[in-house]
């Protein structure tokens, strides 16, 4: 049995809870991802962030052109120049997401108990009775009864920027549904979700591969968010297309979990990705809330067992307006942590929210707080028993080292590497202590000129592993 409780470290001193965070050299152990936008790109704002603890910085592609982009990505060239903190870059893909067009761009208001019809006629301008959406398939999938969020960043129904509808009736290719919450959907592009349907869009499209080809070979993305995963296959042709770009070759794939089917598929998934991201925002919608905690456990033990990165989303909603998050997503953040997350995704938090830079601090602060109460025995008792025997060489040694610095109680573990498979196996197994990790730079040459390889591995670590990795290198920025 899988349960936060049990990796509490036992007992625990209430008095404690009273004691102030004392300041560390090392930053939290879990890492944070913030999603680069409107109010988070600039120079300043970047290099706060950077300091408050983010370690990715995700560009996300389902708005925004490259140009714009790139423009926030040379901003953050700048910043860890100037603070001299590494941060690795995530280009999110769009994947099968279907969108309402709105050409005008001119707000829609919509009110709850009216009806609005959902048509993929893009010659349509979009308005309170009528959304022009860029899928043709929707009413094939749809019947009388099914919900569908409408939303420009939080479409959850709970609040004024997203909208749920219940579909009313199917009108040839035209879906007529009745709308439950009144709202106010303002910008170009709204993301429609449709719950527990299949949407017949690759997972890799057309704009997808010219964003990557383009904008992410320049750039020499560390990781592709690849959206809507849902079967391993859609993990093997992003890897195929990534392996025929160069440099992209060593880019690590994380599958984003979004609906059922891809929760369904989950194990084959998690065995052909680098890393898994598990979507809330979506699997809320497609799952019922009541299910959503098992599905959060069971996949987190699974990333865990099997030694890959796991990164969780939509912890602090509220902080996208607020300067503090509510009780329930302070203690949903720990309860992250000690399920086993490696990594916090912040998205409209930092998009659009108010307080980018603080948002980033306070997740910092209770997911250091979560640590330290994180029964890390158990955890590498349970994770070796997992293993079993006979254990690979490499792994005997990764496992072997972490109970060595515990029972001598270790300041830091040394890791020399240039792969960086013997680190990885190493934050595997959580040690308490933080991992140096000494990444020696290879030589190579095209025949036109010598360079260096090493810098991805530099940024992987520092931004990836499940236990707080440095680097030592003077080669890179």
């Amino acid at each position: 049995m899988h349960s936060s409780h049990l990796l509490l470290e036992e007992p625990i001193r209430m008095v404690s809870i009273l004691e102030p965070s004392k300041a560390s050299f090392f930053p939290a152990m879990t890492k944070i991802v913030g999603t680069l936008g409107p109010k988070s790109r600039s120079v300043e704002v970047i290099s706060a962030c950077l300091k408050a603890g983010m370690s990715v910085a995700r560009f996300d592609f389902s708005w925004g052109d490259p140009e714009y982009h790139q423009e926030t990505l040379e901003n953050l060239k700048t910043a860890i120049k100037s603070t001299k903190k590494l941060c690795a870059v995530m280009l999110d893909t769009v994947g099968a997401e279907m969108q309402v067009v709105n050409k005008s761009e001119k707000s829609i208001s919509l009110q709850a108990d009216a009806q609005v019809v959902l048509t993929p006629d893009l010659g349509q301008e979009a308005s309170s009775q009528i959304l022009p959406i860029n899928y043709d398939g929707l009413a094939k999938s749809m019947k009388k009864g099914d919900t569908i969020f409408v939303g420009q960043y939080l479409f959850t129904g709970s609040e004024t920027t997203s909208v749920w509808l219940e579909v009313s009736e199917v009108t040839g290719q035209d879906v007529v549904c009745t709308i439950k919450n009144s709202a106010t959907l303002a910008g170009s592009l709204f993301t429609l979700h449709a719950s527990q349907v299949h949407i017949d869009l690759p997972t890799l499209t057309d704009k997808d591969k010219e964003v990557i080809s383009t904008w992410g070979v320049k750039n020499k993305i560390d990781f592709l968010s690849l959206s809507y995963t849902r079967h391993a296959e859609d993990v093997r042709q992003a890897r195929e297309f990534l392996s025929k770009l160069g440099d992209l070759r060593q880019t690590h794939i994380f599958a984003k979990i979004e609906n059922v089917e891809g929760l369904t598929h989950f194990d084959e998934i998690l065995q052909e990705a680098d890393g898994i991201i598990l979507s809330r925002g979506n699997l809320g919608i497609d799952l019922p809330p009541e299910k959503v905690f098992f599905f959060q456990k069971s996949a987190l033990y699974k990333c865990n067992m099997a030694g890959k990165p796991a990164v969780l989303t939509r912890v602090v909603d509220s902080m996208t307006d607020n300067l503090r998050p509510t009780r329930a997503e302070a203690t949903d953040v720990a309860n992250a942590v000690l399920d086993g997350s490696d990594a916090i995704l912040l998205g409209a938090e930092t998009l659009r929210g108010l307080y980018p830079v603080e948002t980033i601090s306070t997740v910092g602060r209770i997911c250091a707080e979560a640590e330290k109460v994180f029964n890390q025995d158990l955890y590498f008792k349970k994770t070796v028993k997992y293993v079993g025997e006979p254990m690979s060489h490499l792994e005997s040694i990764a496992s072997s080292a972490v109970r060595a610095a515990i029972k001598v109680k270790a300041s830091v573990i040394i890791c020399f590497t240039s792969s960086g498979r013997a680190a990885r196996l190493i934050a595997k197994y959580r040690p308490t202590m933080p991992v140096l990790s000494v990444v020696i730079p290879r030589l190579k040459t095209n025949q036109l000129k010598w360079s260096f390889t090493g810098a991805f591995e530099v940024r992987y670590f520092v931004s990836a592993s499940s236990c707080p990795v440095y680097t030592l290198s003077g080669l890179y920025y």
